[in-house]
């Protein structure tokens, strides 16, 4: 079966849309539909609208996409302008804390700990709490808002409001059957594909500061417009060999930040599908990041900056390129 993925485009002259991306070509799906005769999709669907058919929808892409790897028209990967392949996702689910390293590193750089234990006793503390957590707990998911979605190669806004904006790119799983209360032995049939996420994060604003029982605060440190870059596009699960074996870097100005692989993340996809079920319907389009592994701003004392260029990759998932802007008055 040729392998392929699903972007939402534009370019010159091409309103935006969905198409097939192979190898580094890009076909507009209608054009390919349309040229096809093929009954299982319609003329102008968009991803959102195959992933709410999904089960119905891939044998149908699969004969669309050999046809665009045997000589469709399409344009270059480059001539065209990637929007989020799901453009307006219906629930964006985060799991938070959810590779080992990237927490102990976090506790380590910040002294979080019990009171009296100091230097490497810390990174020993918080080890043996992660494997306690893993073993005993359940993951910790929060939500953000489907404006944070912004493409792969948007520019990001640096809002005002922060001093210490941070990234943590992720693998993302994009549902393609929904459902609730899923269990854990069936969760992986639900997920349509696997994407980019960088879920952007305003360090400073995690913590509340007025009233500190409150915790952690969401909504101003992780839902600000563009904060969560999304694709370029979105494979299928069926050409993702095993989700637990990709390599996540992330670069800014060239220095490299975050190379870790997904090995590390502890709360597997199939436990974040049935924990999030259990609580929350899950739908056709739904987006759930993942967790982000160790090397953020914080470790290196390093935020981003008006200027920067930021670079993500996911082995088999494309790259992001994101210049940042500081916003202006």
């Amino acid at each position: 079966m040729t392998s392929y993925a699903l972007a939402t485009v534009s370019a010159d002259g091409l309103p935006k849309q969905a198409a097939i991306v192979v190898d580094d070509k890009v076909v507009p799906l209608e054009a390919l539909v349309a040229a096809s005769g093929e009954a299982g999709i319609a003329c102008g669907a968009s991803v959102l609208s195959l992933l709410e058919i999904w089960d119905a929808a891939e044998p149908a892409l699969a004969r669309l996409a050999a046809s665009a790897a045997s000589g469709a028209a399409g344009l270059d990967i480059g001539q065209v302008h990637f929007h989020p392949p799901v453009d307006l996702p219906r629930q964006i689910f985060c799991t938070g804390a959810n590779y080992r390293t990237h927490v102990v590193h976090m506790m380590v750089d910040t002294n979080t700990a019990p009171e009296g234990v100091e230097g490497e006793g810390i990174r020993a503390w918080a080890e043996k709490m992660m494997d306690d957590r893993l073993a005993n707990g359940e993951p910790y998911v929060f939500t953000k808002p489907i404006t944070t979605v912004a493409g792969a190669n948007d520019t990001l806004i640096l809002p005002a409001n922060t001093t210490k904006p941070d990234w943590e790119l992720e693998l993302a799983v994009v549902i393609g059957r929904g459902g609730i209360r899923i269990p854990r032995e069936a969760a992986m049939e639900h997920v349509a594909g696997y994407a980019i996420v960088n879920d952007v994060s305003a360090r400073d604003l995690i913590p509340r500061t007025d009233y500190k029982l409150l915790g952690t605060d969401w909504l101003r440190s992780k839902g600000q417009e563009g904060f969560l870059p999304f694709g370029p596009y979105m494979v299928p699960a069926r050409f993702i060999a095993d989700p637990y074996a990709l390599r996540i870097r992330l670069s800014v100005e060239g220095q490299m930040m975050q190379d870790e692989t997904t090995a590390d993340m502890m709360f597997d996809i199939a436990r974040q599908i049935e924990y999030i079920s259990r609580y929350s319907r899950l739908l056709p389009g739904d987006v759930i990041c993942t967790g982000s592994p160790a090397g953020n701003g914080t470790h290196y004392n390093r935020f981003l900056q008006d200027g920067d260029l930021m670079i993500g990759e996911i082995d088999g998932l494309g790259a992001q390129r994101i210049r940042c802007e500081a916003a202006r008055a």
